[in-house]
């Protein structure tokens, strides 16, 4: 890997948490409902894509399955939050998204020895454990948001697999996702409120850590194989609970800890011994 492919890696990484963490900032800290959150983020997002695809006279391009993905992914993300705790939602997040795809795996024809498949076992126990009732037990209807995110960004991933130009089909299903994202807003008008604060976090998380974070990712991907790609962003749920930990005052529980252990190993394991297969 090369220094430049690494940086990229490391500030497409910092982007991602930096989603969660805005959300949750926006969501607990000003005043913002999610619908009018995923509207702005979408809007804001599209913006900065356009604006980087006319640097390259380029047109964008889309199609709406990726798009409604796209969606699904955020106003989930959005509403999850509410309720979620960033190194949760994170966790959640990210190991529905690579459960998704190692599935999806199988079901096209991949096939695991026993260690993969003991670490598939392995994450799916993590996130069945860290939704168990308890004390320190995620909010039930946030975690499935979360999880429904996951899995709907895990489907717009594989469907991007192959695009010609990554960039200019993240602009064109930014686009296209607007049009659900300002219907969901329409239809809680009555519910909407924002002030300054609460707009400014939307837009940072739109134009910033998605639109221009996605670009440093299509870029940093270049320079990273398949495995490499997904192993990475494994590190998203670490960075997003510690961050939320020192900015936000959240609890780095036991539990937490224990189950992002299984999680993340789990995965680890499964796309380890896919590499060395």
């Amino acid at each position: 890997m090369t220094i430049s492919t690494f940086v990229l890696t490391a500030l497409a990484m910092l982007a991602f948490a930096g989603n969660s963490l805005l959300c949750r900032l926006a969501l607990k800290q000003a005043e913002i409902d999610p619908a009018s959150f995923t509207t702005l983020r979408i809007f804001s997002g599209t913006l900065v894509l356009w604006l980087l695809l006319r640097r390259q006279n380029s047109a964008p391009a889309g199609n709406w399955s990726s798009a409604m993905y796209l969606f699904v992914y955020a106003a989930a993300f959005s509403f999850a939050y509410t309720s979620l705790e960033a190194g949760t939602g994170a966790l959640l997040l990210f190991g529905a998204v690579q459960i998704t795809m190692l599935t999806h795996g199988l079901l096209q024809g991949e096939r695991f020895n026993r260690w993969a498949t003991l670490g598939l076992l392995m994450a799916l126990g993590g996130l069945i454990a860290l939704l168990l009732p308890g004390a320190t037990a995620p909010p039930l209807i946030g975690a499935l948001l979360m999880l429904a995110s996951g899995i709907a960004w895990g489907f717009y991933s594989l469907k991007g697999r192959g695009v010609t130009s990554p960039l200019a089909a993240t602009a064109g299903n930014f686009l296209l996702a607007s049009v659900p994202a300002l219907l969901i807003s329409l239809a809680s008008i009555a519910h909407s409120h924002s002030d300054l604060k609460g707009a400014l976090y939307a837009v940072l998380s739109g134009a910033v850590t998605s639109g221009i974070g996605y670009a440093l990712w299509y870029t940093a991907l270049r320079g990273l194989g398949s495995l490499q790609a997904a192993t990475v962003q494994l590190s998203v749920p670490v960075l997003t609970a510690l961050a939320g930990a020192l900015l936000l005052g959240e609890a780095l529980t036991l539990r937490l800890l224990l189950t992002a252990l299984a999680v993340l190993g789990g995965i680890a394991l499964v796309l380890n011994t896919r590499q060395k297969s």
